[in-house]
């Protein structure tokens, strides 16, 4: 069973049980899926689903961020479940060690030295990573090392 199988699945079982949460953040998946696919005109591959997984959880964290700012301790928590529901159908991230020594091996195949250098390493860096680390966490281990060097 494919990945957007698997979300109206699991989105019957959710309407079922009678899950909210579930139910809601499938939803607005199967919508934000569907706007992408209207604007390729394609019906998206896995990994253009996996891409629009990512959006959804990047959202879900700037608004818990925005909320934690703004003392909404109830908007925190719902964006808190619907983000745990969302990451279900991700793949494991990669663990900042590895980024670490892959961003290390990437810095020295590319002659990278400072901050200027920083796009020679986070183009290869995420294309190696598509989807399976976070922008944020390899832009932050890059502007490290970079740095430090």
């Amino acid at each position: 069973m494919n990945l957007l199988d698997t979300i109206n699945q699991d989105l019957k079982t959710a309407m079922k049980a009678g899950d909210d949460t579930r139910k809601r953040t499938l939803r607005s998946l199967k919508t934000a899926i569907t706007r992408a696919e209207k604007e390729t005109g394609d019906q998206l591959s896995e990994d253009d689903i996996l891409a629009v997984i990512r959006r959804q959880v990047k959202q879900r964290r700037d608004s818990i961020a925005a909320y934690q700012q703004a003392n909404r301790a109830d908007l925190v928590a719902a964006e808190q479940a619907e983000l745990a529901v969302l990451q279900e159908y991700l793949p494991p991230e990669v663990d900042a060690d590895t980024l670490r020594a892959a961003a290390r091996e990437i810095i020295t195949q590319t002659g990278a030295s400072s901050m200027r250098d920083m796009g020679k390493v986070m183009g290869p860096m995420m294309a190696r990573f598509k989807n399976q680390a976070d922008g944020r966490l390899v832009n932050q281990i890059v502007r490290e090392l970079l740095s430090g060097q």
